[in-house]
C-alpha cells in the first residue's frame, strides 16, 4: 500500500493546483481540505467583502444550519446575521466579522462532525456497496485528507485505503480483517495501477520542485548584482524558507502581510498590518523598482497578496505552499493576478 505521506504530497501539489483553477461549484464538498485552506489563508472578513473566502464561509455556515441565503460570495446582511448567531451560540464575541477565533471554532465543530460520521457509519458499509452512507464516509475521509477519489458513494479500493489510513493514525477500529482481505483480492490489479500512476505524478512534482529551487538559487545570485538593492531587500532575503503561517508575524512563521510588516520594521519603517491597508498607505508607481511592493488580487476582490520587488521581474513574498520564496511576475498565476506596484515613502 502506498505511503500516506507520498499520497498527500501528490494530492496537494497536483489535485489542489487543479481545483483552485476551477469554479467553486467544482470543488465544493469534493476537496473540503482545500475549502479550509482558502478560509484560513484569508484576512478578517467583514460586511461588504466579496470573494472565494466569503463563499466558503457561507457554505460552512450553511452546513451548520446557520446560513440559509444564496452562496454568492458576497458578505451581506444574511451572512453577517448567520455569523453573529454562530458566534453567540458558541460564546464568542458577537462581532459579525470572521476572524481567527471564529474560523478555528467553525473548523473545530466541522471536524468533530466528520470524525463522528466516520466512526458511526464505517461499520455499516461493505465492499462493493453503493449508498448514501458510503458517500458520507467518503466526504469525511476526504476532509481529513485520507480519501482522494470521487465522492460517488461506491465502496471501492480508495475508500478502503482511506479507512485504513484513518484507522492507523487515530487508533480506530474501522475495517475488519475479512473486509481487507476480500477487497484487496478483488482489486489488487486496480490498486497497483493507481500506485504506479501516483508514483509517476509524485516524481514529476519532485522534479518540478527541484527545477524551481534551482531557478530560485539563480535568481538569488542575480539579486546581488543589482547596484540599488536596499536594506529592505537584504532583510527579506534573510527569511527565505520561513514557513507560511496564517496570521504569522515573526520568523517562526509569516503570512504575506506579516512578512512585509516585519521586514520593513527591521529598517524602522512602520507599515499597516493588512494587504489592503498597505495598498492604501503606499504610493502607486508606474513601474516597480527594487524594494517596492507588488500587489495581487487572489482570493477576493482588491489587493489580497503582496511581495517585495527584487528586480528583473522577481519578487519575494510569503507564499502558502513553500513559505517565504522568490517568484516571478511573468509566471502565469501571478501575471493574471498582478494589479500594480506601490512605494513606501
Amino acid at each position: 500500500m502506498m505511503n500516506a505521506t507520498v499520497q498527500k504530497v501528490a494530492k496537494h501539489s497536483i489535485l489542489y493546483s487543479y481545483a483552485l483553477s476551477q469554479p467553486f461549484a467544482t470543488y465544493v464538498d469534493i476537496y473540503p481540505a482545500l475549502e479550509n485552506k482558502i478560509l484560513m489563508s484569508g484576512e478578517q472578513l467583514n460586511y461588504a467583502d466579496q470573494g472565494e473566502s466569503v463563499r466558503v464561509l457561507q457554505h460552512k455556515l450553511y452546513q451548520q444550519s446557520y446560513y440559509t441565503g444564496e452562496i454568492d460570495g458576497v458578505f451581506g446582511i444574511d451572512t453577517e446575521n448567520a455569523l453573529k448567531n454562530f458566534q453567540q451560540q458558541h460564546n464568542l464575541s458577537k462581532t459579525g466579522q470572521m476572524g481567527e477565533v471564529t474560523v478555528e471554532k467553525l473548523l473545530e465543530l466541522e471536524k468533530e462532525t466528520y470524525m463522528s460520521d466516520i466512526k458511526e457509519l464505517s461499520d455499516s458499509i461493505t465492499p462493493g456497496m453503493k449508498s448514501d452512507n458510503v458517500e458520507i464516509v467518503q466526504k469525511a475521509l476526504s476532509y481529513f485528507d485520507y480519501y482522494e477519489g470521487n465522492i460517488d458513494g461506491i465502496y471501492g479500493p480508495l475508500t478502503l485505503q482511506a479507512l485504513q489510513l484513518a484507522e492507523d493514525e487515530h487508533d480506530l477500529e474501522l475495517v475488519s480483517e475479512v473486509t481487507v482481505q476480500s477487497l484487496e483480492a478483488i482489486y489488487n490489479d486496480v490498486e497497483e495501477e493507481q500506485e504506479a500512476e501516483m508514483a509517476t505524478a509524485t516524481e514529476q512534482t519532485e522534479n518540478q520542485s527541484t527545477d524551481e529551487n534551482e531557478t530560485e538559487e539563480v535568481e538569488s545570485t542575480q539579486v546581488e548584482t543589482y547596484p540599488d538593492n536596499n536594506n529592505i531587500l537584504n532583510h527579506a532575503l534573510d527569511h527565505i524558507g520561513t514557513p507560511y503561517e496564517w496570521g504569522g508575524t515573526s520568523p517562526s512563521g509569516f503570512d504575506c502581510s506579516g512578512f512585509l510588516q516585519f521586514v520593513f520594521e527591521e529598517e524602522d519603517q512602520t507599515i499597516p498590518r493588512t494587504v489592503s491597508e498597505i495598498w492604501n498607505f503606499s504610493t502607486p508607481v508606474d513601474q516597480p523598482s527594487v524594494g517596492d511592493i507588488v500587489f495581487f488580487e487572489t482570493y477576493k476582490a482588491g489587493p489580497s497578496h503582496a511581495g517585495i520587488y527584487m528586480g528583473d521581474g522577481n519578487f519575494i513574498h510569503a507564499g502558502e505552499s513553500r513559505g517565504v520564496e522568490i517568484s516571478n511576475l511573468e509566471q502565469d498565476y501571478w501575471k493574471e493576478r498582478y494589479i500594480g506596484a506601490n512605494r513606501i515613502q
